[in-house]
């Protein structure tokens, strides 16, 4: 059974930064990936790594967000220059056992988290 638990989201200023961290358990060999959906809009890929560490992430971030697991199978995201338009709850998703290539296609994943809020003021 795999759990996920996010945190780390908060208000900040455009032009700030937060980290995000999704606690996991039983997640190893798998890819690990994080969402955003804002009210009214479909929920959307931000940033996925798999099991090699090989990370992909929507052309809406690049440059601006890294994505990253540790030992202890805790997913990050480090978001810097934050815009307005980052404003959205963000999931952290885990993938089926078994190697699979890093993507931002929701459908692929079978395991998300609870939620984490970001709102970034302008």
């Amino acid at each position: 059974q795999v759990q996920l638990v996010e945190s780390g989201g908060g208000s900040v200023q455009a032009g700030g930064s937060l980290r995000l961290s999704c606690t996991t358990s039983g997640s190893s060999y798998r890819t690990l990936a994080w969402f955003r959906q804002a009210p009214g809009k479909e929920r959307e890929g931000v940033a996925g790594i798999d099991d090699k560490g090989y990370a992909v992430y929507a052309d809406s971030v690049k440059g601006r967000f890294t994505i990253s697991k540790d030992n202890n199978l805790t997913l990050y995201l480090q978001m810097n220059n934050l815009k307005p338009e980052d404003s959205a709850m963000y999931y952290c998703a885990a993938g089926p056992p078994g190697f699979m290539a890093a993507n931002l296609q929701s459908q692929k994943y079978s395991y998300w988290g609870q939620g984490t809020q970001v709102t970034v003021s302008s």
